[in-house]
């Protein structure tokens, strides 16, 4: 049968939504209305590797690791006392072959071994990114350099039988990835070279316009410094940009400001100067900063499904939101372009057919008992881990794909359909859709409604879900 290619520039949904419902649009900054080139990650990780060595007094030595952008994906967990970067899917399993070392991968039955098993308890399992539980997850864009430099360091210390208390190196590693952001470093970086670190600003440009044309109200929320959010909105929507938003919010301290109910907002002038007047209406063409969320809605009245929210920090910016205050939610991902691209190809349509026709024969087959047919199971199996492999490079080499394990759905993902109304690659995505689309998510059959793997068998064609091929079984 043909295969229906996937739009890697769609709008997907967890939620029935329509836009003509959607009055207000509100955007976070980094990695939302701006994107960044690779140039970043490489700038991040150098920063706070020499922090570690300036500053935290790390062996200099640790200089010779650069930034690999192929290691690490999004959305992994790190066991902070056993110094184990891992894939854990939705139901708190660990993708076995993905957990990591320093640089170098632990066998299957060391991992077994440690775990009693492939599962992490829930009360190990950190719920929020950045709390020192056992067990810390990686979600923002900004932490790939940081589970990068953490495991170079411990392939540092492991090669060089160091004796080191992996808790403090976790701890330095946060401290000076924080700092390349809280002393400025990044954001003078970007400042003096914007055309090397910004790329698609005609893209968000676009979207904004098509929102103004058609009189929605827009604001945005973000903790970078007003200096550096107007010096980047210069460059991509021009001198004029604040006149898009009705509301400005600089240096909001989120995920804080989605909680905290005692902080109020200041206005902050030309020159950057907080001013200390009481604010009692949030003012367009004004820039304010810190704040919270329910001065914020009690200021505003925007609550509820009128608001559509855009972030691309799946716990910090969009949870509470979707939760408490009834806010829409929109979540911007942008390795979905790829990992959809490398969907479409030839090879993986390939490789995921034969996967999941090898998976109905072992269901179907296991129940003969002779040694013939037991040994051939035996091959199957192999194979199929074989090709579990082969599929996992596909997308990553260490981690594979940030949408699943081997067929569970990520723990990434499993917060993303919770959290997220809507999730796309990027905002521009929103150009292929007029203002008052009404996005219908797919009905994706559940267990209990599908035929088993055998009743398909049975019926010699074997029909595989999600991917549009029937298989003639011989």
């Amino acid at each position: 049968g043909g295969y229906n290619m996937l739009n890697p520039d769609a709008i997907f949904s967890n939620n029935e939504m329509s836009l003509s419902d959607i009055e207000i649009y509100g955007f976070d900054y980094d990695y939302t209305l701006v994107f960044y080139s690779k140039h970043l990650h490489t700038l991040i990780f150098n920063a706070a590797r020499d922090l570690l060595i300036n500053e935290h007094r790390y062996p200099a030595e640790i200089r010779k690791y650069d930034y690999d952008p192929n290691f690490a994906i999004r959305g992994l967990h790190y066991d902070v006392h056993r110094a184990l970067l891992m894939k854990i899917d939705a139901f708190h399993y660990i993708q076995l072959g993905t957990v990591y070392r320093g640089l170098s991968v632990v066998p299957d039955e060391e991992v077994i071994a440690m775990y009693d098993g492939s599962h992490v308890p829930l009360e190990q399992m950190s719920d929020f990114y950045g709390k020192v539980k056992p067990q810390t997850q990686f979600m923002d864009i900004f932490s790939l350099p940081e589970m990068t430099l953490l495991s170079c360091v411990n392939e540092y210390f492991l090669k060089n039988n160091i004796d080191y208390e992996p808790v403090h190196l976790y701890k330095d590693v946060k401290d000076s990835i924080r700092d390349v952001h809280i002393k400025g470093i990044m954001y003078r970086a970007i400042e003096a070279d914007i055309e090397k670190y910004i790329c698609y600003a005609e893209q968000t440009r676009a979207v904004l316009a098509k929102l103004a044309d058609h009189g929605k109200k827009m604001f945005l929320i973000t903790n970078s410094p007003s200096s550096f959010v107007d010096k980047g909105m210069k460059f991509i929507v021009g001198k004029d940009w604040r006149d898009l938003f009705d509301v400005v919010i600089v240096q909001a301290d989120k995920p804080n400001f989605f909680n905290d109910k005692r902080r109020p907002f200041r206005k902050v002038n030309e020159r950057g100067v907080l001013l200390w007047d009481k604010i009692h209406k949030l003012q367009k063409g004004q820039i304010y900063k810190q704040g919270n969320l329910y001065e914020f809605l009690k200021l505003t009245g925007w609550r509820g499904s009128k608001v559509l929210y855009f972030g691309d920090h799946i716990y910090s910016d969009l949870a509470d939101l979707t939760l408490k205050h009834g806010w829409r939610t929109g979540a911007i991902i942008p390795e979905l372009r790829s990992e959809i691209k490398i969907m479409n190809t030839e090879k993986y349509i390939q490789t995921m057919t034969w996967l999941q026709t090898l998976t109905g024969l072992l269901e179907h087959m296991q129940v003969h008992r002779d040694p013939d047919s037991q040994m051939i199971l035996e091959e199957w199996k192999k194979e199929r881990k074989e090709m579990r492999e082969i599929n996992r490079n596909f997308f990553n080499a260490q981690f594979g794909s940030l949408f699943r394990t081997d067929e569970n759905p990520t723990y990434f993902l499993r917060r993303l359909s919770r959290f997220a109304d809507i999730y796309m690659a990027s905002l521009s995505c929103l150009l292929n859709y007029e203002p008052d689309y009404t996005f219908y998510p797919r009905r994706t059959p559940l267990q209990h409604e599908l035929p088993g793997w055998s009743d398909q068998l049975c019926t010699g064609t074997f029909r595989i879900p999600f991917l549009q091929e029937t298989v003639q079984i011989k």
